[in-house]
């Protein structure tokens, strides 16, 4: 090929791709990059993925009213974890985690509205009778997937590690055996998909349910747990 005619061709294709790339959602864009993920909680589930994440290449912030043992849980996980509070982690955040007791998500809500508005928010909450009283029933009855847009509100909303005990968060290096599955639920489907990617990097295999209506099928008590493959829950849910 005549050297002007291969240079024209070289920069109509990298124009092509700009033009693409422009054209992509923000949140595809964001995929590239890894995302800075806030976390408000800061107990076994956050600090469990905060640690799989930070390994992983994210740059991670952890939160809690009581900074202290925060500090020394982000010093052991190293240099891509840092402290804040959780007004701070859920501005730092491009993907904001959630996992604190399920009764705290109304004032989580509320106090965080602007800073979690129009973000990826993964809520790993679930409702115990014991701990969070009338609204735990009412939530397992409606399904958290139902309850949780109304507590969130303006947030794109995935659910996400509900069922992944503590237990199960250990370093990837220490495992052995199959890759357990994590079943997901989202009505955004850009932020289903950094959830997805998000799975992948903690050490885990995505199952997608579908919609937020569809959590319930993996809510506490219907049979899915953190020790399942990725086969044995789609098998449980009927899944394909």
């Amino acid at each position: 090929m005549h050297p002007k005619h291969s240079g024209r061709r070289e920069f109509l294709l990298a124009a092509s791709v700009l033009l693409g790339t422009a054209m992509l959602p923000q949140t595809v864009l964001a995929m590239a990059a890894k995302p800075k993920i806030g976390f408000i909680g800061a107990g076994k589930i956050g600090g469990g993925l905060a640690r799989l994440w930070a390994t992983a290449g994210y740059q991670v912030m952890l939160s809690a009213r009581d900074l202290g043992p925060v500090k020394e849980l982000a010093a052991a996980i190293g240099p891509n974890a840092k402290v804040g509070t959780p007004a701070e982690a859920a501005a730092f955040g491009d993907v904001v985690v959630v996992t604190v007791p399920f009764s705290a998500l109304p004032q989580i809500g509320k106090d965080y509205a602007s800073a979690l508005k129009g973000k990826i928010v993964l809520d790993t909450c679930n409702p115990v009778l014991k701990r969070d009283g009338d609204m735990a029933q009412a939530a397992l009855d409606k399904g958290t997937g139902v309850v949780d847009p109304m507590l969130l509100p303006g947030t794109r909303l995935v659910r996400a590690f509900n069922t992944t005990g503590a237990g199960y968060l250990t370093p990837i290096a220490e495992r052995t055996g199959p890759m357990f599955g994590v079943p997901l639920a989202a009505d955004d489907q850009d932020a289903l998909r950094v959830a997805a990617q998000l799975v992948r990097d903690a050490g885990f295999e995505p199952v997608i349910v579908g919609g937020l209506s569809t959590a319930q099928r993996f809510d506490l008590g219907h049979g899915v747990h953190g020790g399942m493959t990725a086969a044995e829950i789609r098998t449980v849910l009927g899944l394909p």
